[in-house]
């Protein structure tokens, strides 16, 4: 597994997901980097305690809950245009689960939509977008999950398992662990052979992913306290070239 980056900047970033097929940054220095502060990401992160409940879970669970937003990325032309709500569709050889079928989530509030914290992370998911496909127009989505987990109750965080999204890039980035084990990240090939594991725990680390190249997954979640309530929040933003 390769090192996290401690400064990464967007050629950085780049570099190493052109040679391993995914990088993992830490929060602090990330957040540093983007010139966020601690009050934007509090009230950014406060927002996962308004996601709705997944209503589309084909295993009957209601462990998860989110929001969803999709904006479209015009090459030449700066930041992502957000667009008029409209389900996440994933093919079923993408998502065993719960693909092949219109989703329709609660859109992603307005204000977080257009807040400092999503705004900056676009961009950077962006550069390496751009950096990897010039001259291509990009369809984004963004999703908030909270994975909620309970005593002899566990919470999946990728039920599908191991999986390709269908996309391009991916970014997965950590928002809150709450009383929570459990939740490793993986990273295998076509052949689900693993070649990185790690755990993201800390606001804003930050796996992203080539999802062309590499699988991802994330292991099941449970209450590091079975008396107190546990979930993972995370932030999840795709690109696809259009």
């Amino acid at each position: 597994m390769s090192a996290a980056l401690q400064i990464p900047e967007a050629d950085a970033l780049f570099q190493a997901v052109t040679a391993e097929g995914y990088a993992l940054l830490r929060g602090g220095p990330l957040a540093a980097r983007l010139g966020l502060s601690g009050p934007e990401l509090d009230a950014f992160a406060g927002s996962w305690a308004r996601l709705e409940t997944d209503r589309f879970m084909a295993d009957g669970g209601l462990y998860r809950r989110r929001r969803h937003a999709n904006f479209t990325a015009a090459w030449g032309q700066p930041g992502h245009r957000r667009n008029p709500h409209r389900p996440h569709f994933q093919a079923v050889v993408h998502n065993s689960l719960n693909g092949g079928v219109e989703r329709w989530f609660a859109p992603v509030e307005d204000a977080v939509a257009a807040g400092a914290p999503l705004q900056a992370m676009l961009d950077l998911g962006r550069s390496v977008a751009d950096a990897g496909s010039p001259g291509h127009d990009w369809f984004v989505e963004m999703h908030q999950f909270r994975i909620e987990a309970a005593a002899h109750m566990p919470g999946y965080p990728t039920p599908e398992g191991v999986h390709h999204d269908g996309v391009d890039y991916v970014l997965i980035s950590m928002i809150a662990r709450t009383n929570l084990a459990g939740g490793e990240t993986l990273i295998t090939d076509d052949d689900q052979r693993e070649l990185a594991r790690f755990t993201l725990l800390d606001r804003l680390d930050t796996a992203f992913v080539d999802d062309v190249r590499v699988m991802h997954g994330v292991t099941p979640v449970e209450p590091a306290d079975p008396a107190l309530p546990s979930c993972r929040d995370v932030l999840v933003l795709t690109w696809k070239r259009i």
